[in-house]
């Protein structure tokens, strides 16, 4: 009886820390990021440029994204280059676009996920 406690409880915290994960991908700005960071490194004005979004609000999703390990950070000189931490995060994002070629038209015509 306590092995199947402590399975049902290993498997409620594996699906909470999925969760979390797909949380910190749910965010237009922080996947845009992301995007940006699948060609190469990049310093924060760089990421500005590409994503058209305001530096202060590129440095919060990029602190977030930092905190989670998402992406990691190297000095480049008087800059700091993020980049995406892991290969494996790069082809999770390339097998959700994959996925959206098969599934988009559900996927935009779900009224669950909608922004408000």
């Amino acid at each position: 009886m306590d092995q199947i406690i402590a399975d049902c409880n290993t498997g409620t915290i594996a699906i909470e820390r999925r969760a979390k994960l797909f949380r910190g991908f749910a965010d237009p700005s922080r996947l845009a990021i992301m995007d940006a960071l699948r060609e190469a490194p990049l310093a924060v004005h760089e990421i500005v440029t590409r994503t058209e979004l305001s530096q202060p609000n590129v440095s919060n999703h990029l602190r977030c994204l930092l905190d989670c390990g998402l992406v990691a950070s190297d000095r480049d000189g008087r800059f700091i280059r993020y980049r995406i931490s892991n290969p494996r995060i790069t082809a999770l994002l390339n097998d959700v676009d994959a996925l959206l070629e098969l599934v988009a038209e559900g996927v935009e015509a779900c009224d669950n996920y909608r922004e408000a």
